[in-house]
């Protein structure tokens, strides 16, 4: 008989592994805390090591048929500079592919669409208590019920309830001094996939597979604190930025949170965490949902071998934390530097950097192939 596992969150890593693992000859259970699937967020961009995940789901050929390519884009300052031009074609020539841009709620259809039949999926079920040995409780409209598992998947996000039960001597998320806006709309021309560069502040953009455009501001700004609407604090960049931010219709808004102290372990006894209740980043990188995405074809690779959850942790541990290390650093000396001088000198020296040598040095953390 299959072994039984149960994972916690259905966003994408969590739909991830639950396809993996169920490819893998596990019975699988999502639990999901919403009470339904709903088609929220804004865009996600996946690059190389995303899509490579995807295609060992067997959904790749279909989040690319719902995606658009970006062929071509790099990092302007505000009035519309170039810094650093990627040339159309460069990425796919250095890693195989171009990045894809495709709309999360597009994506977690794909996911949800994907699921074998045997697995199920029941929403509006609220963790209440989880043990390293596999127990599960959970509540819903018939009361409390408990699942016994060989193995319990934690991927409930950056405030994960697993990871706050079973790592209680762990740090929790922490602000990291960044105020966000994303926004998706449509737009009638071809646009770089461009991200702009103001003092303290940043814009990026990146058309999707249907004809829309996704974009995200981000300024410094201390959490909860006052800041002024998105389109007075960009109004004056370069175009089609104050364009696009008035053809929005609905403009979601978050003080940005990652987890700043690494984790010793991401398993305890048959549990592990995934994603972002195990590594959330900051988005300076764009490789959240890609490193989620990691995990999940990761453990289903590893999961029913006598050292396996061991195995995942050796496997995904150094590397995901090394990423987010690499983003929160990124974040630090691209949006968040303001003080004049050292954006001149950063802005100088990005200027004078081979586009091929600036490309490789942020390609290689989408250089990554799935475990066979």
């Amino acid at each position: 008989m299959a072994s039984s596992a149960v994972v916690i969150g259905g966003g994408i890593g969590g739909l991830g592994a639950a396809i993996g693992l169920s490819r893998a000859g596990w019975r699988v259970t999502v639990l999901e805390r919403a009470p339904e699937f709903r088609p929220v967020g804004a865009g996600v961009v996946l690059q190389a090591n995303g899509l490579r995940c995807l295609d060992e789901l067997g959904v790749g050929g279909e989040v690319r048929r719902g995606g658009r390519p970006d062929v071509s884009g790099g990092t302007r300052r505000a009035d519309g500079r170039w810094l650093a031009r990627v040339e159309a074609g460069l990425l796919e020539s250095a890693l195989g592919t171009p990045a894809y841009g495709i709309h999360r709620a597009e994506l977690h259809r794909v996911l949800l669409e994907a699921l074998p039949a045997d697995v199920t999926v029941r929403t509006g079920a609220e963790v209440t208590g989880v043990t390293e040995d596999g127990e599960v409780t959970h509540r819903g409209d018939g009361g409390d019920e408990r699942i016994h598992a060989g193995l319990v998947v934690g991927a409930d996000g950056i405030r994960s309830a697993v990871r706050r039960t079973l790592w209680p001597e762990a740090a929790g998320p922490v602000p990291v001094g960044v105020t966000a806006w994303r926004g998706v709309t449509t737009w009638p021309g071809d646009l770089d996939v461009a991200i702009t560069w103001g003092p303290g502040a940043e814009f990026g953009m990146a058309p999707l597979g249907d004809g829309r455009v996704y974009w995200f501001a981000a300024v410094n700004a201390a959490p909860g604190g006052p800041t002024a609407p998105v389109d007075a604090r960009f109004r004056g960049w370069h175009e089609p930025i104050p364009e696009l931010i008035a053809a929005t219709e609905t403009v979601l808004q978050d003080d940005l949170a990652c987890l700043d102290e690494p984790l010793r372990t991401y398993t305890k006894g048959r549990v592990v965490l995934l994603g972002d209740a195990a590594h959330a980043m900051t988005p300076n990188l764009g490789q959240g949902a890609n490193q989620a995405l990691e995990d999940a074809v990761v453990l289903a690779a590893v999961a029913d071998r006598p050292d396996g959850l061991a195995t995942y942790d050796r496997l995904r541990r150094p590397r995901s934390q090394a990423v987010a290390k690499a983003s929160r650093m990124i974040g630090r000396y691209g949006q968040q530097l303001e003080n004049p001088a050292a954006v001149a000198a950063r802005n100088a020296l990005m200027r004078v950097v081979p586009p091929r040598v600036a490309l490789r040095s942020m390609a290689r953390y989408a250089d990554w192939h799935p475990p066979r």
